[in-house]
């Protein structure tokens, strides 16, 4: 009896084991590939410009059963500022109902001088520039425009209208916290299989197949939309039967650089923003199909198209694509955008997910373009091979080639550097340029890779059809699906949503100094726009902002003085915008473009540009303003037509300036506070009539006068400038005409602020004062600072941002408080063009200008001043937070 339970047992242990390894098999067996079990899992890598967003609506609007869109990375060094665009995918995601998907961005790694590639690089570089840090210059991103029409600008804001129509979830940036793109990446592809779409440049992938190649086994395939292989752009080509005069531009080249094809004709954007990584995808060993401009440039907008959108707009999803592309239409530059904007990333998204539908597609059959596999390369560097010229970091200088590259091969010879290369520009700029840097070039060579390609989009179907081509009709139909479909816009989120100003009621005060405040946008700046508005109108009354994006920030974050302003009941103070590019880095062939030379000096990562444009993860915090950047304009300005709302067209800097002007009374004066590049003071120096007369004084927080080899300056990320500080050195020759000037000016230099940068001290009054909306958040700013900056050696330099509050207070305060002490020096700012000395400063008897110079206050005068005033219940804010403005609504 024993024996036979045992045996019974026995048995029953052995199915046990037979059924475990049966089922471990299955799994494996769905795991290898996706098919009647199991959805294709999705990766999406993306630079966030306007037809990424489309791509990524459709892909969200499949049967998830089908295609489950698992992780989003955001591509850092394309069309779009990382702060910026995370935030964006997070509120399409929350739209769209999938907060599940995981959302990766940036990292503070490096890559070693031997090309050891540590954890998390942040793909803010291209790899040919990445070194230890986020710093470096922008040797291909420069041919990315900046501003508006179409540049970084309108793609950060999506021309206006993401803040305007998207709603906002829980989920957004935040510092030490954000998931970086390679551990999105390593997370999802860990996973199990997975395809993998591409629609930016490819550094991050690129970083991750170098640093992960055991990972390569669950890359199923990779999905590229990039590249030029046997097209021929029509785009800017000389209409038939045109003048003589007319002169054409990318007509029939590879490539589509508009900013720089006389330089490189060749080079597609994508493939441009990393050739280097571009080559290291193609040539990765996994599947490969690209989706070239052979193929998007068969598919145009078409006015059918258009208009078939326009009148299908049945989920919030397809209203929010209609939007976007109607005021691309409207702002384009010519009247050809039904000839010259197309599908691209969209219509890479559908042909991959019709590929990815068949089962054993080998020949990429679809149902959108037709395919054929062509033998191509990626061109990294030019001919002649095994040249030294200083244009390769791979190279140039080293004993043993970065990456252990082949010396004398496809890498080893000049890459281009810049626009208007020298080395790449024929015939004095008059011919085609001759660098090939990105082209994905056909080859039968040792180089040759065999990818399938897509080379031209299929017909209707239907040729009942207005719509000409297969990919439309399907788009269309998914975008106005009633499945997968976006909850709510940003109005409709709140049943009791109200679009409302604020102003004070001034009209029975006698208003003190006039004053107009000129801000970078860092986060010291803000602090001091709430000193500015809380001081009592009677004393200073602030006419307006200049906001001068050659800083700490990107031009999009305008939006957050825009909602500061409206937290503080202020939306009757004008904001203009400046230029986007520090005096003479501007191209001069293609003005949107331009040199990066001194902006090189911020950090795109932690500690620079991604904290400034988000606030350090707090811009969300604030009231939604009803204003904010849009790119509406007007023929008035100079726009070739009217768009629908020309009243709501972004005021520049110079022209708030000349209406302010305009309507002084007589004899009044203005006062400036200058709190980073004098970038827009220099331009209305130069270019405002009258502009000194109308000048009372200008006080200027920045410059550093060096007392002694120890006595250093701030700009910590150019070693061999150890004595220049940030705002003069962003725009010397800016600093040098404004100190050229007879201006009044007051300098609070940087000697100053470090004295009184304090993070324990100002945060002990903060916390003794009244419990005000501003003080409330200019604490948690100033203690996420104080945390950051001894947590992580990223944020070793905060205290830069603290020092910045300084000069609104000196501005303001009563010197019987502060004691201050002033002295008269003769100062000279340099700017020749030499990073190691360019924004230095130096007392000079014979060519200096006497300017007051702040040297020393009561600390703890000042401490208590900027507490006391923050807490003052007067002038406060009438909406505390963006989560006080949900309750209103809801």
């Amino acid at each position: 009896m024993v024996m036979m339970v045992m045996k019974t047992q026995q048995s029953w242990a052995y199915l046990l084991a037979l059924s475990l390894i049966v089922g471990q098999v299955l799994l494996n067996i769905h795991a290898a590939a996706p098919g009647p079990w199991l959805p294709h899992r999705i990766v999406v890598d993306t630079d966030v410009d306007t037809d990424d967003i489309f791509a990524l609506l459709y892909l969200l609007k499949l049967d998830r059963s089908e295609f489950d869109l698992k992780a989003v990375t955001i591509n850092a060094d394309g069309w779009s500022e990382a702060g910026h665009s995370v935030n964006h995918v997070y509120d399409l995601l929350f739209m769209m109902g999938r907060d599940d998907v995981r959302v990766g961005v940036g990292g503070e790694g490096g890559i070693l001088e031997d090309g050891t590639i540590l954890p998390n690089v942040g793909g803010y570089l291209p790899l040919i520039e990445q070194g230890m840090t986020t710093t470096g210059y922008c040797r291909y991103r420069q041919a990315i425009p900046v501003g508006g029409g179409g540049g970084r600008l309108d793609i950060d804001t999506n021309f206006g209208l993401r803040k305007a129509y998207l709603p906002q979830g829980c989920r957004h940036y935040s510092p030490a916290r954000q998931a970086t793109a390679q551990e999105v990446l390593i997370d999802a592809i860990s996973e199990g299989p997975t395809t993998v779409l591409l629609i930016g440049a490819y550094t991050n992938f690129a970083i991750f197949l170098m640093s992960n190649p055991h990972l390569k086994k669950n890359v199923e395939h990779i999905y590229i939309m990039g590249g030029g292989i046997g097209a021929l752009n029509t785009t800017g080509c000389c209409p038939r039967h045109a003048s003589s005069s007319c002169q054409p531009q990318m007509c029939g080249d590879p490539g589509n650089l508009f900013t720089d094809y006389t330089s490189n004709p060749y080079a597609e954007f994508n493939m441009f923003g990393d050739p280097f990584a571009a080559y290291q995808v193609i040539h990765s060993g996994i599947p490969v199909t690209v989706i070239p401009l052979d193929a998007t440039n068969t598919i145009p907008i078409t006015r059918q198209f258009y208009k078939m959108l326009e009148q299908n707009q049945k989920t919030y999803e397809a209203q929010y694509v209609f939007k976007t592309l109607k005021t691309v239409h409207d702002t384009w530059f010519d009247e050809q955008f039904f000839t010259s904007y197309y599908m691209w990333d969209s219509f890479m998204a559908g042909v991959a997910t019709s590929i990815m539908s068949k089962p054993d597609n080998i020949h990429g059959e679809n149902d959108f373009a037709k395919m054929k596999y062509v033998n191509i390369t990626v061109v990294t560097s030019n001919k002649p091979y095994g040249m030294s010229d200083g244009s390769n970091p791979f190279f140039d200088g080293r004993q043993v080639p970065k990456f252990h590259l082949k010396k004398g091969g496809a890498h080893s010879g000049h890459v281009q550097q810049r626009l208007r290369d020298p080395f790449c520009i024929v015939d004095n700029g008059k011919g085609k340029g001759k660098c090939k840097d990105g082209y994905t070039m056909k080859t039968n060579g040792p180089e040759a890779v065999r990818v399938l390609v897509a080379t031209e989009a299929k017909p209707n179907k239907d040729p009942r059809s207005p719509l000409d081509k297969e990919y439309f009709v399907s788009f269309l139909e998914v975008i106005n699906r009633p499945q997968h479909s976006g909850r709510f816009n940003f109005t409709t989120q709140f049943p009791h949503y109200k679009e409302e100003y604020y102003q004070p009621d001034s009209a029975f005060k006698k208003l003190g100094k006039t004053v107009v405040f000129d801000m970078d946008m860092s986060a010291g700046d803000f602090l001091a726009l709430f000193y500015l508005l809380k001081v009592p109108v009677e004393v200073i009354d602030v006419k307006a902002i200049l906001v001068t994006p050659t800083g700490w920030a990107s031009a999009a974050t305008i939006d957050m003085v825009y909602d500061l302003l409206h937290m503080m009941g202020r939306d009757d103070i004008p904001v203009g915008l400046g230029d986007v590019f520090a005096l003479n880095q501007t191209d001069p062939i293609y003005p949107a473009v331009g040199d990066c030379k001194y902006i090189k000096a911020i950090p795109n990562g932690s500690g620079g540009l991604i904290d400034s444009d988000t606030l350090f993860g707090l811009a969300r915090h604030l009231p939604r303003s009803p204003r904010r950047y849009t790119a509406e304009n007007s023929i008035e300005y100079g726009a070739p037509r009217d768009t629908d709302h020309p009243e709501l067209r972004q005021p520049l800097a110079l022209e708030v300036w000349e209406n302010l002007t305009k309507s002084l009374a007589p004899g009044t004066k203005v006062s400036i506070l200058t709190n980073g590049p004098l970038t827009t003071l220099a331009k209305i120096i130069l270019l405002a009539k009258n502009s000194s007369f109308l000048i009372q004084d200008v006080y200027i927080v920045g410059g550093h006068i060096n007392c002694g080899s120890k006595d250093r300056g701030n700009i910590f990320s150019i070693p061999s400038n150890g004595y220049a500080e940030f705002n003069m050195f962003l725009d010397p020759l800016a600093a040098k005409i404004v100190f050229a000037t007879n201006l009044d000016i007051t300098l609070i230099p940087l000697r100053i602020q470090r004295k009184v940068s304090s993070f324990p001290r100002i945060l002990e009054k903060l916390n003794q004062s009244q419990r005000t909306p501003e003080v409330l958040f200019t604490q948690r700013l100033l203690s996420r600072l104080h945390y950051l900056q001894k947590e992580h050696p990223r944020y070793h330099h905060m205290e830069i941002f603290l020092g910045e509050i300084l000069g609104a207070v000196v501005l303001a305060a009563d010197y019987s408080y502060l004691d201050p002490t002033m002295k008269v020096q003769p100062i000279r700012v340099f700017a020749p063009g030499i990073e190691s000395i360019d924004g230095q400063m130096a007392i000079d008897e014979r060519h200096g200008k006497l300017i007051r110079v702040l040297e020393e206050v009561d600390h703890g005068a000042y401490y208590n001043v900027f507490a006391d005033r923050l807490g003052d219940e007067k002038q406060s804010a009438v909406l505390a937070s963006f989560y006080a403005q949900e309750r209103l609504w809801s």
